[in-house]
């Protein structure tokens, strides 16, 4: 009786479990390439094994070095931005009185994160562009030289990380927005009948009050420090930032899809993943212990 009450449940979620089963799992047969000198012609079956000499080959390859620590340093400042100005803005949107405009800022500052780097990326190399973009006319008119935001490498971190704080911010703040609204009014009722301001209940009570909640969302961030953002680099960069710009994940692509390299970069991302899985469980733990989040 218990099992044809739940049936339909079970048969609602079929769907989503096929579709993950198909596109998620089984193609993860495919990670036996990495341990070949995989050629199209032989298949997996037929290709020579070459045990861990493709790892190894990782360490030795002249750009390895240079990728993942693009990727580190992408990532890191990614997810260190990602923290701040979210709970900053979090908490100056809560300021606001009127509603109606508190609303309307919050809609219009995360609707950048419903479009995707395909649209983004053509609009800021248009806007971006050292010949004809808006922004470099601007700093042309102030009297500064034209600034190569998409041409070297320093710059292109640096728009990167931006244009990605820009996209994400207004959506991650609804984190802080939701996690402002369960503190209890009677603390401010409190504070203020003891002559505590505005700014003296911020401080002993709202940031206190969110604190687990961004220590929570920081732990979880830094499982993903080797994903530097694989469509928003693949839409923005170029040969001539490869030196600073290239990542892992960009890497993998020149290398298996357009160099032919197979079991190369199967490695390569292979090693990311477990890298990146490690990670994850550490930081799972770390939340568990430390902000009492569980899943499981």
């Amino acid at each position: 009786m218990k099992w044809r009450r739940s049936f339909p449940l079970h048969l609602l979620v079929l769907p989503s479990v096929l579709f993950v089963l198909i596109f998620q799992y089984i193609p993860m047969g495919g990670i036996v390439i990495a341990f070949q000198d995989y050629k199209p012609w032989l298949g997996i079956r037929h290709s020579a094994w070459v045990g861990w000499e493709n790892f190894e080959y990782i360490f030795t390859y002249p750009d390895s070095k240079q990728v993942i620590v693009n990727t580190l340093i992408i990532a890191f400042f990614k997810i260190v931005a990602g923290m701040i100005v979210p709970f900053t803005f979090a908490l100056l949107l809560n300021e606001i009185r009127l509603v109606i405009f508190k609303r309307s800022v919050q809609t219009l500052v995360y609707l950048p994160h419903f479009l995707s780097w395909v649209i983004l990326g053509g609009i800021l190399t248009d806007i971006l562009s050292i010949n004809n973009g808006l922004v470099n006319q601007f700093v042309s008119w102030l009297g500064f030289e034209q600034i190569p935001f998409l041409q070297d490498g320093s710059w292109f971190r640096f728009t990167v990380i931006l244009s990605d704080i820009w996209k994400e911010f207004g959506f991650s703040t609804i984190i802080y927005l939701a996690a402002l609204t369960a503190i209890n009014p009677s603390l401010y009722e409190a504070a203020e009948t003891d002559g505590a301001g505005r700014w003296k209940q911020t401080i002993h009570i709202t940031i206190p009050s969110i604190l687990p909640i961004a220590a929570l969302v920081g732990t979880l961030a830094l499982g993903n420090i080797l994903n530097a953002g694989f469509d928003q680099i693949m839409n923005l960069y170029n040969p001539l930032v490869y030196n600073k710009g290239d990542i892992i994940d960009t890497f993998v692509y020149r290398q298996g899809i357009l160099g032919s390299q197979f079991s190369f970069s199967t490695a390569f991302g292979l090693f990311k993943s477990v890298i990146s899985m490690t990670l994850i469980v550490v930081f799972y733990r770390l939340a568990y212990k430390y902000a009492n989040y569980r899943l499981f």
